[in-house]
């Protein structure tokens, strides 16, 4: 394969990434949302049913629906973070292409 190709490949590579760094990210800041207003919500309730309040924070992770909301929102946020570094490491191949190409046709003139 001519390295031409080779960086066609590699940007492309780096187009879907980039997509789907948009869709893990708008997953990511949905699950974000849904936990604090779940949190919030749930703060809400055990407060107005007479819990202390500074014992609010070390119970309200423990309720099922609450860990839940957590899990999806940390799920969501390893999947955003592990694209971007499959953004960056394209990105980085694709500079090595492109250096290598550099080297190889600045020596034909």
């Amino acid at each position: 394969m001519d390295i031409l190709e080779e960086i066609k490949q590699q940007q492309k590579r780096v187009d879907t990434n980039v997509s789907s760094l948009k869709k893990t990210g708008k997953r990511f800041a949905e699950a974000e949302r849904d936990y604090k207003i779940a949190v919030n919500k749930k703060a809400l309730e055990l407060k107005d049913g007479g819990m202390p309040v500074t014992l609010i924070q070390l119970v309200i992770y423990g309720y099922p629906d609450i860990a839940r909301l957590r899990f999806e929102r940390d799920s969501a946020e390893i999947l955003y973070n592990a694209n971007q570094e499959a953004l960056n490491v394209a990105k980085l191949q694709l500079r090595v292409l492109l250096n290598q190409y550099d080297k190889e046709y600045s020596n034909c003139e």
